[in-house]
């Protein structure tokens, strides 16, 4: 038996049929949560970065594109861009709050910002690397390396042209080959 294509399932979504938008919400969401959390580190940070895309996902319902008869590519760049939105609006409230006077930290306090600092034991050096990059070669990486998709689905996601993609997927690969990765994700830029 074949498998509905997204494309059927949310014409019907639009057409008002909630119980569509549940079943591409169910499909897509613990791939959507995988890639929410990689680029946040945390596990409620993910979570709200999932809600967003899908909020924007019925938002944008009349603007979605539809990729090879799937909605994923445009929920993981939505969700990408969600987590960027998210990552300033956190810088600005830290800023914030630094300039605000306060009495110094204790112990405890201490042990639990060091405890609760986030959910994966991503290499420090590797995020730093990717937060340094643009908002568009993020979302190409995040698609090719995190996803699995091919350049032209990325391209054809992002709005580029696929010779576009190609020349940024090699910036990306250059930039990134020249710190050491673990992260399995990361195999296909050897390709």
């Amino acid at each position: 038996m074949s498998e509905i294509k997204d494309d059927e399932i949310w014409q019907r979504a639009i057409e008002g049929d909630g119980e569509s938008f549940a079943i591409l919400f169910d499909k897509h969401h613990p791939r959507v949560f995988g890639h929410a959390l990689r680029l946040t580190s945390n596990r409620h940070d993910a979570e709200d970065v999932v809600a967003a895309a899908f909020l924007e996902l019925w938002r944008r319902r009349l603007d979605v594109r539809v990729v090879e008869g799937s909605i994923a590519p445009w929920l993981l760049v939505t969700a990408t861009n969600c987590s960027l939105n998210l990552r300033r609006s956190l810088r600005r409230h830290r800023l914030f709050i630094s300039k605000l006077p306060r009495e110094e930290p204790t112990v405890e306090g201490a042990e639990e910002t060091a405890l609760s600092r986030g959910d994966l034991d991503l290499d420090p050096l590797l995020s730093t690397t990717i937060k340094s990059m643009s908002k568009l070669d993020q979302q190409l990486l995040a698609l090719v390396a995190f996803n699995d998709y091919s350049l032209r689905v990325a391209a054809e996601t992002l709005g580029i042209s696929e010779q576009a993609a190609r020349s940024r997927w090699q910036r990306i690969r250059r930039k990134l080959s020249k710190i050491e990765i673990s992260h399995p994700a990361f195999y296909a830029l050897e390709t």
